[in-house]
């Protein structure tokens, strides 16, 4: 029997609640240990998984029983995380955004080609089965030269209070939540962002970051994406990204999804929507499989960079009020990293 990836979850919050549901049925990674400041939280979902309890990420990198660590934290905390574990030779996916700045994200790439471990960013919709499909409707040339492409990614949610309208720990507001989504999204279907403007919204509620956005991108295909973020109002309809092209066009839905050629009537559906504990659990064993030298990382180094190289651009628009250049750097090449075997 194939061995399976030690992973332990650094921050026991939402998201690393999701990720202790896929990994309690991977058939390629287990979770071994959960860590938090908030140690009740910790002890809360690792019990439910069965496995060690730390209250610190420190207190988990010492035990040593784990081979990789998702940081599941507010995103000031990534990079100090991250290069904690790097440093003891854990290898590391990291919840989006990779960094809250350029520097700090660079610095977290180096450390890791420097250790020969393994680090790359977390973003689920890459992995989402639609959005792969969409990827194959492009590149085979089923909706021709791609034009234009439009994502709303807005609900209605309460944040005051939250960690995500504090700046001190989320690095900003909607733009760096949401928008780094997104900004994967467009740089995995459409090509490499090369320029972008920023507007922000109305506060309507009121907190000291931005709640509401609205930005525009030119990739380096020439498409022009249009991207509505926001926590203060619901979208109607069901379409979170639309792509069109000269010869057609595809509508990516939360519930199904659809595609229609030009010279075609009527729309054609694939696909079931967005699975959020599926988009996981293949985003799991894409890491475990890039862990042990099976296959190549879908999010790359580079794409980790991009993102937030982008974000850093889209908030420097804001103040200027107009495009910004994105020059997108090589991040350094993934690390040589010694395949993951059974021990003993």
């Amino acid at each position: 029997m194939r061995h399976k990836v030690r992973f332990a979850l650094a921050g026991a919050g939402a998201i690393a609640r999701s990720y202790a549901q896929v990994l309690a049925t991977s058939e390629t990674a287990e979770l071994v240990a959960v860590a938090d400041v908030n140690l009740d939280a910790a002890i809360a979902l690792a019990g439910s998984a069965g496995c060690r309890v730390f209250d610190s990420h420190t207190s988990l990198i010492r035990w040593g029983g784990a081979e990789a660590v998702v940081v599941c934290t507010p995103p000031t905390l990534h990079a100090p995380i991250a290069l904690d574990c790097v440093h003891a030779g854990l290898a590391v996916l990291c919840e989006k955004p990779l960094a809250i700045d350029v520097a700090s994200a660079r610095r977290m790439l180096h450390a890791a080609q420097t250790a020969g471990v393994l680090l790359t960013m977390a973003s689920k919709f890459r992995y989402v089965e639609d959005i792969v499909q969409a990827k194959a409707f492009i590149e085979g040339g089923a909706l021709g030269e791609p034009i234009a492409l439009e994502n709303v990614f807005a609900s209605s949610v309460a944040m005051a209070g939250r960690w995500h309208a504090d700046p001190a720990r989320s690095g900003g507001g909607v733009i760096i939540d949401n928008g780094t989504h997104s900004v994967d999204v467009v740089r995995y279907l459409c090509g490499p962002i090369t320029a972008i403007a920023a507007y922000e919204g109305p506060r309507r509620q009121e907190l000291p970051v931005e709640d509401t956005a609205h930005l525009i991108a030119r990739t380096s295909r020439g498409v022009l994406a249009s991207i509505d973020l926001s926590w203060s109002c619901q979208p109607a309809g069901d379409t979170y990204v639309r792509i069109y092209g000269t010869a057609g066009a595809v509508a990516l839905g939360w519930r199904r999804s659809r595609y229609r050629r030009s010279s075609q009537q009527g729309w054609v559906s694939f696909g079931s929507g967005y699975d959020k504990l599926a988009a996981l659990g293949a985003e799991i064993d894409n890491f475990a499989g890039a862990l042990r030298g099976e296959e190549q990382l879908l999010i790359t180094p580079t794409d980790a960079l991009a993102s937030v190289e982008v974000i850093s651009a889209a908030y420097r628009s804001l103040t200027c009020n107009g495009w910004v250049r994105v020059s997108e750097s090589e991040a350094p090449a993934v690390a040589a990293v010694t395949p993951v075997v059974a021990a003993g």
